[in-house]
Formats: C-alpha cells, sequence, structure tokens
C-alpha cells in the first residue's frame, strides 16, 4: 500500500504538476496577447496581431488577415513581418 502512495506522489511530482504549470504559462501569455505583437500559430503562419478580442484575435499577414482562436497562438515570433 506504502509503495503504491509512493508512486503516485512520484507521478504527480514528475508528470502531472509541471504539465499544469505549463498550461497555466500558456493562459498568462495568450491572455497578453496585444495589437502589434508579432506572433507564430501551432500551424507555423507568422503573423502581426491587429485585433483582439475576448477568445479570437486577427493577424495581418502577407497575403490579408486572419481570425484566429487564441488557443492557436504558440509563441511570439522573432521573425520581422
Amino acid at each position: 500500500m506504502v509503495m503504491l502512495v509512493l508512486i503516485l506522489v512520484v507521478f504527480y511530482f514528475f508528470m502531472i504538476r509541471p504539465q499544469m504549470k505549463k498550461q497555466k504559462e500558456m493562459k498568462k501569455f495568450r491572455e497578453g496577447l496585444s495589437v502589434g505583437d508579432k506572433v507564430v500559430t501551432i500551424g507555423g503562419i507568422h503573423g502581426k496581431i491587429v485585433e483582439v478580442a475576448e477568445s479570437t484575435i486577427v493577424i495581418s499577414v502577407e497575403t490579408g488577415k486572419l481570425r484566429l482562436d487564441k488557443a492557436a497562438v504558440s509563441s511570439l515570433s522573432l521573425i520581422h513581418i
């Protein structure tokens, strides 16, 4: 019984806790997006934010504009657009 509890504790600290921390950081990042930020989507599209709504953003790309869900943004872009 003690071994089972130890395994669960180790599993929590090495698997579940880091994943929850990463999810919190991504949520904070996505809530902090603002107009003018250059971003990369999960699909690899680079663009500049031109409009921010509650759950969506509009990014400007070379061929026009795209409306995306905030969850589709993976990181800030280092490439000049």
